[in-house]
């Protein structure tokens, strides 16, 4: 029997962990960035607030803010708050390997299934882990986040352009990636928000605070103090006439049901 091929490792696990665990230690010390965190959170409360249907159970990964677990614990729900990374009152899932604690009636995921190396394998492995007729919604970045960064990185880099920012997933491939593996009523749609920045330091510095920082397995060299500056200029290159650099924050949603049996 053919042994399906590993997935390559793009995202470095233990680099992913630590800039996990150094947003919350910011977030404890009272400097914490929780935008995109907001974002999301809020969107999700938006979109389960149209559906109208409530769960028994819910399994919440990466909802750093915790208005998505408030919002289904006031109708109810049993929730189990979780992450990739051990962080203090969440239980820590791998994405990567089988669910315990369930079968859940709904599953969200925030901000998370960018950076797994195996995004297939992660989602089929939530179905598994859903009841029947169990919802499942993750929301992660998509192709054409941070436009403005990516064209600093690369004048940075010259010639020789390394991997700065990670890979993302196309809108309409994660729409076929839903229905092959298996989900009932898999819908896919892409949205996003433009935030203004002071200067190219905060932009840098609000990611590493949010975990969105490169932690690719090979991240190639670091930049040296002129590659720095010049990637500073590019960007504040693009300042409006208020004053900010407005950088744009792609994600998709995908939402999809584990298949209820047919009697």
């Amino acid at each position: 029997m053919d042994i399906p091929p590993s997935p390559p490792v793009i995202f470095a696990r233990s680099r992913r962990m630590a800039a996990r665990q150094r947003m919350a230690a910011g977030e404890r010390a009272g400097h914490g960035v929780s935008t995109i965190a907001r974002e999301l959170a809020e969107d999700i409360v938006d979109r389960l607030g149209f559906l109208r249907e409530t769960f028994d159970n819910a399994l919440v990964l990466g909802d750093r803010t915790g208005a998505l677990i408030r919002h289904l614990e006031a109708q109810g729900t049993q929730v189990i708050p979780a992450d990739p990374a051990p962080l203090d009152g969440m239980a820590q899932i791998d994405e990567e390997a089988p669910i315990d604690g369930g079968p859940f009636s709904l599953i969200v995921t925030l901000g998370l299934l960018d950076t797994v190396n195996d995004l297939p394998g992660a989602l089929v492995l939530m179905r598994r882990a859903l009841k029947p007729g169990g919802l499942m919604i993750a929301s992660f970045a998509a192709a054409g986040i941070l436009p403005t960064l990516r064209a600093a990185m690369l004048e940075a880099d010259g010639d020789r352009p390394a991997p700065r920012i990670h890979p993302q997933v196309d809108v309409r491939a994660a729409g076929q990636l839903l229905t092959r593996l298996g989900y009932a009523d898999p819908v896919v749609d892409g949205w996003g928000f433009d935030i203004g920045f002071d200067s190219f330091d905060q932009l840098v510095g609000d990611l590493r605070a949010q975990a969105l920082n490169n932690v690719l397995a090979r991240s190639g060299p670091p930049l040296l103090r002129a590659a720095v500056a010049t990637a500073r200029a590019r960007f504040e290159a693009s300042r409006d006439a208020d004053g900010l650099i407005r950088e744009r924050f792609e994600f998709v949603t995908l939402t999809g049901r584990n298949a209820a049996p047919r009697f």
